[in-house]
């Protein structure tokens, strides 16, 4: 925990720092969220097909998701989110005129949530 999912067209892939995005975030989600710096983890998944509207052209989209145990007030997760959209404005430059979507979104971990950490 906590758990940070980013989703974005690969059409950025050349327009995203995606290792500073990590870094700064994680750096936000620790004062934030006051979670352990050891803790964040993220996954960046691309995604090839995006649709905005009806136009699949000329458009770039990146959504973060950041998973958290339950505890944090709304207040919290609302600076949180506000924080990771402004981050994804500093770290996404897309070229060639595409309009850029960003979103981002935080939720509590369900309860069953487990990990495990360890040596193989």
């Amino acid at each position: 925990m906590p758990q940070i999912t980013v989703d974005y067209s690969t059409t950025l892939a050349n327009d995203f720092n995606r290792p500073a995005f990590a870094r700064a975030l994680h750096t936000a989600v620790v004062a934030i969220a006051t979670a352990k710096p050891q803790a964040c983890k993220s996954h960046f998944r691309p995604t090839e097909d995006s649709t905005v509207g009806d136009d699949t052209e000329g458009h770039a989209l990146v959504h973060v998701t950041i998973g958290l145990l339950a505890g944090r007030t709304d207040e919290t997760k609302a600076r949180l989110t506000e924080t990771t959209v402004e981050l994804l404005r500093e770290h996404v430059k897309p070229a060639g005129g595409r309009v850029l979507h960003v979103s981002a979104e935080v939720r509590d971990l369900d309860p069953s949530y487990r990990k495990y950490e360890g040596e193989g």
